[in-house]
């Protein structure tokens, strides 16, 4: 379904962005222009990008252990 008609974004392109990493609405609105218009899409767009992280493994970094001094 088209989420950004101004912009064609469709709620698979946004579930994708999220899928990479694609955190908050301004990120979201830098890599495919969803919400850059008229706004009117903002609302929706924001809460399938809530749901994809809800949905998703927390992304946790990975700590490696300090080389011990010789």
């Amino acid at each position: 379904m088209y989420v950004c008609i101004c912009n064609g974004v469709t709620d698979h392109q946004i579930r994708e962005a999220a899928a990479a990493g694609c955190g908050s609405m301004a990120e979201l609105t830098m890599r495919t222009g969803c919400g850059a218009s008229c706004g009117s899409c903002v609302q929706v767009a924001a809460s399938l990008l809530d749901d994809e992280a809800s949905r998703g493994a927390p992304r946790l970094l990975q700590v490696l252990p300090l080389a011990k001094a010789a």
